[in-house]
């Protein structure tokens, strides 16, 4: 294709992509060399836990021709998701006897929402010059999604690590195509953050140990979903409410008086879970938590681990009978996990 025509096409693909639902859409080239100093510099300081396939598919995931031979550009989307209607956060997480769930995870599972998407974006591309080589990403392979949605200008990467824009914020998903179109690219956006440090200030377990440096071990979003085993006694009182993730370091980031609300359906709240109380979810048996969160980015966690975080709420929540006695149901519970949480969770209530 002609440079020309290579142009014209870039443009039709901004407009197919924001009519399929994304708020914008950018070109990126595949160079991170800078990126992957980072990546390498996190790796080595243990900061990914046990999150082994950050380290497991070696350069793939800083080299996207390694990754998918012949791709020459990225193609990156983004998608608004924080519900409309939902409870206030703030109120949330003020509220000792609710539970928190972080806000991307309250409806749909957004990997299914934004694949569907993605690839409907690509098949329109062949639709219009051919067959081309190309594959879609949406979290699901060893992708460095912020490092190439800013070099594609959506965003700049923030001192907690998310990507930022100045007329969203950072409640959006993002997802990639790779392609073998040699498609003009966009311009990477400056930062924006400046002198603020809202986000490291606010973070509960301090795991933004440097700007733009996460340390995954202490992130409360790693230790709900992440990690497989017991959550580190130290740090169970610092979770507070939080059940499933944590937004605190967006909450507090002035850039989210920008931010928009979610346009599609998909990411409107589901089963309550914007404000539901935690003896209400503790209560939930296996079946009923596959039930209610099929199609829920929550289920896979599965249920051991969503009682494992439920208990260390209910341990931080102020003594009640009420949670208690749910805490004492559970005392002989099949799990080994669950039981020792729940143990600590019972001690704490009972302290005069």
């Amino acid at each position: 294709m002609h440079e020309q025509d290579l142009r014209r096409l870039t443009q039709k693909i901004k407009q197919w992509g924001r009519e399929l639902g994304f708020a914008a859409v950018g070109i990126a080239d595949g160079d991170l060399s800078t990126a992957e100093a980072g990546l390498q510099e996190w790796l080595a300081q243990g900061f990914h836990g046990e999150m082994d396939y950050m380290a497991s598919h070696g350069t793939k995931r800083s080299r996207p021709a390694e990754l998918v031979p012949g791709t020459v550009r990225i193609i990156s989307a983004r998608l608004d998701y924080f519900p409309p209607a939902s409870a206030d956060p703030h109120d949330v997480l003020a509220n000792a006897d609710a539970a928190y769930v972080s806000r991307y995870a309250l409806g749909r599972d957004y990997h299914k929402v934004l694949r569907n998407r993605l690839q409907n974006l690509a098949e329109k591309i062949s639709a219009e010059i051919g067959e081309h080589h190309f594959r879609a990403f949406t979290d699901s392979a060893p992708v460095l999604e912020v490092a190439l949605a800013a070099k594609s200008g959506l965003g700049w990467r923030g001192k907690h690590t998310l990507l930022l824009n100045r007329q969203h914020g950072s409640w959006f998903f993002l997802g990639e195509i790779y392609t073998d179109l040699p498609l003009p690219v966009d311009a990477p956006e400056a930062g924006h953050c400046g002198t603020c440090s809202a986000c490291i200030d606010i973070c509960p377990t301090a795991a933004i140990v440097a700007p733009y440096m996460v340390d995954a071990r202490r992130c409360i979003s790693y230790l709900t979903i992440e990690l497989k085993g017991s959550i580190p006694p130290a740090l169970r009182p610092l979770l507070g409410n939080r059940i499933y993730g944590c937004d605190d370091c967006q909450l507090v980031c002035p850039w989210n008086r920008f931010a928009q609300t979610a346009a599609l359906a998909d990411f409107e709240v589901r089963n309550g879970l914007d404000s539901a109380r935690l003896v209400d979810l503790f209560a939930w048996s296996e079946t009923e938590f596959n039930e209610r969160l099929a199609g829920s980015p929550i289920r896979r966690i599965g249920h051991e681990r969503w009682l494992r975080n439920i208990a260390v709420a209910l341990g931080n929540a102020p003594p009640s009978p009420e949670i208690q006695a749910a805490l004492g149901a559970c005392l002989d519970h099949p799990s080994e996990l669950v039981r020792e949480h729940v143990a600590w969770a019972l001690a704490r209530q009972q302290k005069v």
